[in-house]
């Protein structure tokens, strides 16, 4: 379901947001997750993300949360040997030099988490139906009443990134780091099978925890080796996230070479389900929220 028609359904609820911010997500969280929203105790991740949305209003989450101005971010850091190549950026897709694009490259809208065209033959892409799809993403808007306020505020463009292909590997690797207070405490490995998304959850040790369920089924038949550079990747999420309450830092790993992905504080807006409930728990407990 796109977010224009969800804007539609969900209509009542942003207006409810407008009026109390609190009181929508408290009856979204017990529609989506089954259980009530505690925010004078929070307890379970999910909990603790809606905290986050409502009281934590660190402006830096409006630069990092956008695919382009997080560059920023980390070159500010020092550490802008992990970003990918830029090949281009801009607000009008009419003005993307097609002609002089390379063969494999994968296009972005920067407000978005799905709003992406990864191009593996530029002799197969069909240009006006991809200006008109970009036109369309550069429009949409993250829904109001789930409360990712920190979403949208730099104006939305279009950015262009060198192809990512590994060549030890047929499989292209997102390891996304969930940091607490800078500290990485868990990392999942983005997988395909039967071109269907699945997910395993590590612990810092690289130990698979084939019990753990983030929202996505498991594939327990993919072995995932430990990258040789692991614990570079744990220091560049701890640089990243030491800003931040909670935030999750997500990097490829190609030819050995890490590449930053991007910056992501809300994750499913704090309504994906965690599995086990005492994992939900467990990853709240690594939240320490202010007095």
């Amino acid at each position: 379901m796109n977010n224009i028609v969800k804007n539609i359904i969900l209509t009542p609820m942003n207006i409810l947001y407008k009026m109390s911010p609190e009181l929508c997500l408290k009856i979204l969280f017990k529609a989506k997750l089954g259980y009530k929203l505690n925010l004078e105790n929070p307890t379970t991740y999910n909990e603790k993300l809606q905290w986050i949305k409502l009281y934590d209003k660190n402006e830096l989450m409006i630069k990092c949360s956008d695919k382009y101005t997080v560059r920023e971010y980390v070159k500010s850091l020092g550490h802008g040997e992990i970003l990918n190549d830029l090949i281009w950026s801009g607000f009008n897709p009419e003005k993307i030099p097609f002609e002089s694009l390379p063969n494999q490259f994968v296009i972005k809208v920067t407000h978005g988490s799905t709003f992406n065209i990864v191009c593996e033959d530029k002799g197969e892409i069909n240009i006006e139906k991809t200006i008109n799809l970009l036109k369309k993403w550069l429009k949409a808007d993250f829904l109001p009443c789930y409360g990712e306020w920190f979403y949208g505020v730099e104006k939305p463009r279009i950015i262009i990134e060198k192809y990512l292909k590994d060549t030890q590997s047929q499989a292209l690797y997102d390891y996304k780091f969930f940091c607490f207070n800078g500290e990485p405490k868990l990392v999942y490995i983005d997988t395909w099978k039967d071109n269907k998304h699945t997910i395993n959850a590590y612990d810092m040790k690289f130990n698979l925890l084939p019990e753990v369920k983030l929202g996505y089924e498991n594939d327990l038949t993919t072995k995932v080796p430990k990258p040789n550079n692991f614990d570079e990747m744990v220091y560049y999420a701890k640089e990243l996230s030491k800003d931040f309450l909670h935030v999750r830092v997500d990097f490829y790993n190609v030819d050995g070479k890490i590449i930053f992905g991007e910056l992501t504080f809300t994750k499913s807006a704090g309504f994906g389900k965690i599995s086990p409930h005492s994992f939900d728990v467990k990853m709240g407990d690594w939240i320490k929220l202010p007095s």
